[in-house]
């Protein structure tokens, strides 16, 4: 397989770029869009298939890319997409496209399609439960009780909720709207999942390793007096603290062993989305020889107990006991590699799974559950992180 990288001039949107059938990964206008399939590669070894491309590099320093999701489920096979047409945008500026082929069919000069913009529409939806909300509300109290009986420390309960049309779904609108909404979130499309989170999983840049995990939520307002009181009882309560703190202790404990040394903040901030606001702590280390490649530090990252729980084998028994449905990708990660084992992943959260016809997409949310915590207080916050999407998906 051949590749051959050439450097983009000019304004490009990579929404325009991956379209509604295409790839997509980006925040504030960092990432990458593909177009077509070169490949399908088992996730795990993907860096090792780019490595091994035959790539003329015109650009100077990059590589091709391959982008995908990984299952919530630990040790799901996964397959990550290598496109026909990738292009990139990278935080220090520049932009190029990776144009990927076969033997003779090898690219030549590299040719991006012009995607035209979606015009303005009416279209109706339903809206309905697709998790009855007492199920939700008895797994809720479940595993509040295992906690609380010390069997874990945390276990993150989801509900689901379809959204309906007799016509199908214009995804590259959606995009637009989530860029609207949320550009400073991880925004993606990968095969029929689309949707904007807030939170990274992980990022490796050279030997730089990066985490900023969520957990601990509470709405937005838009009233920024209504909003700041929040954002303080979030920090005050000892609740939303203990779930955060669960979450921070695994991510250390996990990438420490790859690391020469990983510092984080002693306190953690706030993050504020459009529709919520969440306790948020950085981490940052530099990664020994030999360097992981980013798969799989997602991988034994994912699920953080801010999806899952802790300690993860019994979250995740419970969570399969009680819960009801099979997240499939919900919960997982998302982003790309390329051939030097770098690159960024998001948590798969504020998403939508569509049907191959695209005439309905399943949406999940879900929220950690400690001792202290409130059913019905957990069934309002999956409320508020379900109109992320929601507010994307349905428009007059």
């Amino acid at each position: 397989m051949r590749a051959r990288s050439e450097p983009l001039a000019g304004e490009i949107d990579l929404n325009d770029v991956a379209a509604g059938d295409g790839y997509l990964f980006v925040r504030d206008g960092v990432g990458v869009a593909g177009r077509g399939v070169a490949a399908r590669v088992p996730a795990d070894a993907a860096a090792a298939f780019l490595a091994a491309i035959d790539h003329d590099d015109r650009v100077g320093g990059v590589s091709p890319r391959a982008i995908g999701v990984l299952p919530f489920r630990p040790g799901s096979p996964a397959e990550l997409v290598v496109p026909q047409t990738c292009v990139v945008k990278a935080a220090d500026g520049r932009a190029w496209v990776t144009v990927v082929g076969e033997g003779d069919d090898a690219p030549g000069e590299a040719q991006l399609d012009r995607v035209r913009r979606p015009a303005g529409r009416a279209q109706a939806f339903t809206v309905a439960p697709r998790t009855p909300v007492g199920h939700y509300l008895d797994a809720v109290i479940s595993a509040r009780q295992a906690v609380r009986d010390g069997r874990l420390a945390k276990a993150v309960i989801a509900r689901q909720v379809t959204v309906a049309s007799d016509e199908a779904i214009d995804v590259h609108a959606v995009l637009l709207r989530l860029k609207a909404a949320f550009g400073s979130s991880y925004r993606y499309s990968v095969d029929g999942l689309i949707g904007a989170s807030p939170e990274l999983m992980v990022a490796v840049d050279g030997s730089t390793v990066r985490s900023h995990p969520l957990a601990g939520t509470a709405p937005r307002t838009g009233d920024p007096q209504t909003d700041a009181r929040a954002a303080a009882a979030l920090i005050a309560s000892t609740k939303d603290q203990v779930e955060h703190r669960v979450v921070i202790d695994m991510i250390h404990d996990t990438l420490l062993p790859w690391c020469s040394y990983l510092d984080w903040e002693p306190e953690p901030s706030v993050i504020q989305v459009a529709n919520v606001q969440h306790l948020a702590t950085a981490l940052e280390g530099r990664l020994g020889e030999p360097r992981p490649d980013v798969v799989t530090l997602a991988r034994a990252l994912s699920p953080t107990p801010a999806l899952g729980g802790a300690p993860r084998d019994a979250a995740l028994a419970l969570i399969a006991a009680v819960e009801g449905f099979d997240r499939g990708r919900y919960g997982g990660a998302v982003g790309w590699v390329d051939g030097r084992g770098e690159g960024t992943w998001a948590v798969v959260i504020r998403c939508a799974e569509l049907n191959d016809a695209r005439t309905a997409a399943v949406l999940t949310a879900g929220g950690g559950i400690v001792a202290a915590s409130d059913p019905p207080a957990e069934l309002a916050e999956t409320q508020a992180k379900f109109q992320a999407m929601l507010a994307a998906l349905v428009r007059p």
